[in-house]
């Protein structure tokens, strides 16, 4: 149970910690507003997170088989992507400077991280493997308790790297000029364009 417990903590780590569209809109939220609103984004991506695991790990990965459900789910995505990547583009522009206040509601925060997660149906694949390479050598088989400790260990490893993520990035504030802000907002909507475009790529390519 312990080997469980341990490897699936560090599975979380090396999951969250690769840069992607979540990490993007963390550096971006949380360079400009400081913690929470980091925080938040990164919470909110455990709820995709965790959708995408429990259905590869309780054997529903054939709902996203359905080309019909792959297909919504990633047009949502894209839509998301592409419209906060306009908007850290549009604030590039307009040389918007950091806000030290926290006028934005977090649940504004949270909800861009969980939507965000949950609209790339491709964590699929990934879950499914892992499902596949954890249990497998399991003598008789997964049984209930062995998913349980499977879930604690990960949600523990991933709830630690959202507070170092938006701590990181909450710390990094202090060196941030305005004109760094505006390259940073501007690259980091080039990087969810560029989200937007693989998804897209992908769901294309699902249909060839």
């Amino acid at each position: 149970m312990t080997p469980l417990l341990i490897s699936s903590f560090f599975l979380a780590l090396s999951f969250c910690a690769p840069p992607g569209v979540i990490t993007a809109e963390t550096f971006r939220r949380g360079s400009a507003r400081g913690f929470f609103p980091a925080l938040f984004v990164q919470l909110g991506s455990l709820i995709g997170d965790t959708t995408w695991a429990l259905i590869a790990l309780t054997g529903l990965a054939f709902l996203i088989q359905n080309t019909l459900a792959r297909t919504i789910l990633s047009l949502i995505g894209i839509f998301l992507m592409v419209k906060l990547a306009w908007d850290a583009l549009k604030d590039a522009r307009h040389g918007k400077g950091l806000d030290v206040s926290e006028s934005r509601s977090n649940r504004g925060d949270f909800a861009s991280g969980a939507f965000l997660s949950l609209g790339n149906p491709m964590n699929i694949v990934f879950w499914t493997g892992l499902g596949t390479s954890v249990f497998a050598s399991i003598s008789g088989g997964p049984e209930p308790i062995h998913f349980a400790i499977f879930f604690a260990g990960f949600l523990s490893g991933a709830i630690l790297w959202c507070f170092v993520m938006a701590g990181l990035v909450a710390w990094g504030r202090q060196w941030m000029t305005g004109t760094f802000f505006r390259f940073l907002n501007a690259a980091c909507g080039l990087i969810l364009f560029y989200f937007a475009f693989q998804l897209g790529l992908q769901t294309v390519q699902s249909f060839i």
